[in-house]
């Protein structure tokens, strides 16, 4: 009889970011974890000795995937900022689970917004707006908090399914949001 394959960690956390984006981070437990993977909860709990150790896992997963969702631009010719930022609507929109996950569980509390947008993680984001918007980096943040704020309020009405996903409206408005932000920064800038 061969062995049974051996559950990795990295399986586990895979397979706990399935039970997120399938049935929303309430759900990840050893339980259903161990069912996706088909085996016992014996190997959850050898790797994670909690299941908050488990969630944060999940969470690093998701964040990851998010960043490089976000980076896939369709069409940079519109602006880097845009595509971002519809990239992000579009993100609630198509996984709304680990959206809310992301940005609406405990997992995301004690993150200002400044300590945000001065991650590391955000740097390769703010240096390509950069490039488009012609301005110093710390008015791309300033323009970047306009841009993120508004989008945020779009995908989190999208993600809770409050709203209906209209690419064209959306784009309008945050082209908009965009361009006043950038008038404003320059303003401040003379």
């Amino acid at each position: 009889m061969p062995p049974k394959p051996k559950i990795t960690k990295e399986m586990i956390i895979d397979a706990a970011f399935e039970v997120v984006r399938e049935n929303g981070f309430e759900n990840i437990n050893a339980r259903t974890v161990a069912k996706k993977l088909k085996c016992s909860t014996q190997p959850v709990m050898y790797h994670f000795a909690t299941i908050d150790e488990l969630k944060k896992a999940a969470y690093s997963k998701a964040d990851r995937y998010h960043s490089e969702y976000l980076m896939k631009l369709d069409d940079p010719k519109k602006g880097v900022m845009l595509s971002i930022g519809l990239n992000y609507i579009r993100f609630a929109t198509e996984e709304p689970n680990l959206f809310r996950f992301l940005f609406q569980s405990d997992f995301f509390s004690g993150t200002t917004l400044l300590e945000m947008i001065d991650a590391e993680e955000l740097m390769p984001v703010l240096l390509a707006m950069q490039k488009t918007a012609g301005v110093s980096i710390e008015k791309v943040k300033e323009i970047f908090v306009t841009v993120f704020l508004f989008a945020h309020g779009y995908a989190s009405i999208i993600a809770n399914n409050s709203l209906k996903y209209d690419e064209e409206v959306i784009s309008s408005q945050l082209e908009r949001a965009y361009i006043g932000a950038k008038l404003a920064a320059e303003g401040e800038a003379k």
